[in-house]
């Protein structure tokens, strides 16, 4: 079940059983949880029909006690499990004790109790685990992923309208372009551009100014630079990235999709699209599409597929080898100006 399939369910207040929720950004998931919250829990009862544990903690028999005992004066109450770490990829042995537990109990929940637990990726590139499909058999798997386009747009507006501040839709969509998409980082950059802005309008110049480059505005620099030949100013902004604290896996995988772009904008004007065709194709904002065709003008395909391979070939090396990560991330940026 995706997101809106869920969110449909909570507006027709039609939600029964256990629902887990899983994606990678938890500011999200937890916007979610409280709207879950808002439309079961009668405010008047709260304390008694609202039960919540921490997922990194909790014992089985905690969670089953919550969801056996009644609710007080409703029909309904809600157990909430947040960070149920016990559902990643972890084969150890008490998070198969807890994932045995619970999908023996949830096919028996009682129907008045409504159990929500939700666990966050590690990263974007997180699959799902096998803990995670195993439930899929007793319980509802919910997909949260990043918001994107106009639901991301309308997302940031209603922060926007909670602050009783106005800005135009124009203005809206180059902030959510340019910031990055998480959350928690978002309702951070809206704050310190409304305390900047405080008194008047918001303009372009201000989100320019306040917005610190996001990370696939450096792996756009990091890739440029790979094209002119310069690989110490790629491996500058490989630190950047590093300092930062984006893991070296992270930023591999998005230096992967950048050239997987760069081939399909490449491919489809060698076809003869032009980038209308390639935005609805590719889903790209068209500001990021006519950057992706500027920068695929500076290499050929054959190139392209060249540090597709290279990627891949360092992604094998990563996993494989007990090399410093850092110098198998310099040598493939290396490797890539000299094709």
């Amino acid at each position: 079940m995706d997101l809106d399939k869920f969110e449909q369910l909570i507006k027709k207040n039609d939600l029964k059983g256990c629902y887990i929720l899983y994606g990678p950004d938890e500011n999200l998931i937890k916007d979610v949880v409280t709207k879950v919250e808002n439309t079961v829990v009668d405010e008047n009862f709260r304390e008694l029909n609202l039960v919540k544990f921490d997922g990194m903690k909790v014992q089985f028999e905690e969670v089953m006690n919550a969801c056996e005992t009644l609710p007080f004066i409703s029909d309904r109450k809600l157990v909430v499990v947040f960070r149920a770490n016990f559902l990643g990829g972890k084969e150890d042995r008490e998070s198969k004790k807890k994932v045995e537990e619970f999908h023996k109990y949830l096919s028996s929940l009682p129907p008045y109790t409504i159990l929500l637990i939700y666990y966050v990726f590690s990263d974007d590139r997180e699959k799902p685990s096998n803990h995670l499909k195993k439930l899929e058999k007793v319980a509802n798997l919910v997909k949260v992923d990043k918001l994107k386009g106009s639901r991301l747009y309308k997302k940031v507006a209603a922060i926007f309208e909670e602050k009783e501040r106005d800005i135009n839709k124009v203005l809206l969509q180059f902030f959510c372009d340019k910031v990055d998409n998480n959350m928690e980082i978002i309702k951070n950059e809206v704050n310190k551009l409304l305390d900047y802005t405080e008194g008047r309008e918001i303009t372009k110049k201000d989100i320019i100014d306040l917005l610190p480059q996001t990370s696939s505005d450096d792996i756009f620099d990091l890739v440029d630079f790979v094209s002119q030949r310069r690989p110490e100013k790629a491996i500058s902004i490989l630190n950047e990235l590093l300092f930062r604290g984006e893991s070296v896996t992270g930023i591999l995988f998005m230096i992967e999709r950048q050239f997987k772009l760069l081939y399909s904008i490449k491919l489809g004007l060698e076809e003869g699209k032009n980038k209308n065709i390639l935005v609805k194709e590719l889903r790209l904002h068209p500001y990021v599409c006519e950057k992706l065709i500027n920068q695929s003008r500076k290499f050929s395909l054959n190139q392209i597929r060249t540090c597709m391979k290279m990627c891949l070939d360092t992604e094998k090396a990563l996993k494989s080898s007990q090399s410093d990560k850092k110098i198998e991330m310099e040598i493939l940026l290396i490797n890539t100006v000299k094709i």
